[in-house]
């Protein structure tokens, strides 16, 4: 595995991290023994950056990783998130990040994991009833009551990771980008660039798509891309062709899509570090393997020549999802 560097810090994380939600939510039912097993075997071949939330499996995800964060502590960077609270009555979560429901978030949060501090707090979403300087105030105090070693952002745009910066230093800012997901590029990576702020991307593999192992219609009940239009109708089926076509091209190259689309993101920008979610070990290995693939320009090439080719992949969330993005 090869190490890059968490913002202005001396933390060395993975480039590769691994994203925890799929084994307790979203993506059908969880697997707990396999994915203790790709856990641990993340950190046998050197992943030690690892992202979960309180809202994943409503805290089961922080109960599992507990299980081998416990016994390796030291081993394992740890990330977790706050801010989605469940709302039945809406049938949707809903958005707190006020100072007083942080306060409840991390005690809960700590106690799940069985740890005594979170190396990397995020604010899962930007909370639209409270001023980011607030927010990042609470959690700012976090961090001088020895809780919380580092803070983060998700979803934010630009002008609000400034407004969050001048108030505290933010180490990682977390939003979706892939081959299919390229909205950051205009502005919220020169941000990040500029601050010196990680770039974490989620999602990285397009929940699966450029793996060309998904086949969309099979997907469960329960899985949460079924809801989402780049999953349904004519956007299902350029993505499923584009998919295929960028197969080919990760054959050319003696790799998989998935290393293919993973070694592209790494390519971005010695401060992004994607974290592919899995919960097993089959797929945790082949991500790994992407910071052994150099690309060349005719590789970059060829990559935006396909994408042209399949414009049409469709919204990456619902109109209700898109919502929670911060675009202020």
């Amino acid at each position: 595995m090869q190490y890059r560097t968490l913002g202005t810090t001396d933390v060395s994380l993975s480039s590769i991290g691994l994203g925890c939600m799929g084994m307790s939510h979203g993506y059908g039912e969880p697997n707990n023994p396999e994915s203790i097993a790709t856990l641990e075997k993340a950190l046998e071949i050197g992943i030690n950056f690892w992202d979960t939330a309180d809202i994943y499996g409503a805290g089961q995800n922080e109960i599992l990783i507990s299980e081998v964060l416990k016994t390796h502590r030291q081993k394992i960077f740890i990330a977790t998130k706050f801010g989605f609270v469940s709302n039945p009555a809406l049938g949707a979560p809903a958005l707190d990040a006020s100072p007083a429901h942080i306060k409840k978030a991390v005690e809960a949060s700590l106690k799940r994991l069985q740890t005594d501090v979170i190396d990397l707090y995020y604010a899962h979403r930007i909370d639209p009833k409270v001023p980011v300087e607030e927010t990042v105030g609470a959690m700012a105090a976090l961090v001088k009551e020895g809780k919380v070693r580092f803070l983060g952002l998700s979803e934010a745009s630009a002008n609000t990771i400034r407004k969050a910066h001048a108030v505290h230093p933010i180490s990682a800012l977390q939003s979706e980008y892939s081959l299919l997901t390229r909205d950051v590029e205009k502005e919220i990576l020169p941000t990040c660039k500029e601050l010196g702020i990680t770039f974490v991307p989620f999602s990285p593999l397009a929940r699966g798509l450029v793996t060309n192992d998904l086949n969309i219609n099979e997907l469960k009940e329960g899985d949460m891309r079924k809801s989402l239009p780049r999953y349904q109708g004519e956007y299902a089926e350029n993505n499923q062709h584009l998919a295929a076509a960028f197969a080919e091209l990760a054959a050319g190259k003696n790799c998989t899509p998935a290393q293919l689309a993973l070694a592209w993101i790494l390519a971005q920008g010695d401060n992004v570090i994607p974290i592919p979610g899995t919960k097993r070990r089959k797929y945790l290995l082949d991500n790994a393997g992407a910071v052994d693939v150099h690309l060349t320009t005719t590789d970059f090439d060829n990559i935006e020549k396909l994408l042209q080719q399949y414009p049409n992949t469709g919204a990456r969330y619902s109109a209700a999802m898109d919502q929670l993005v911060d675009r202020s």
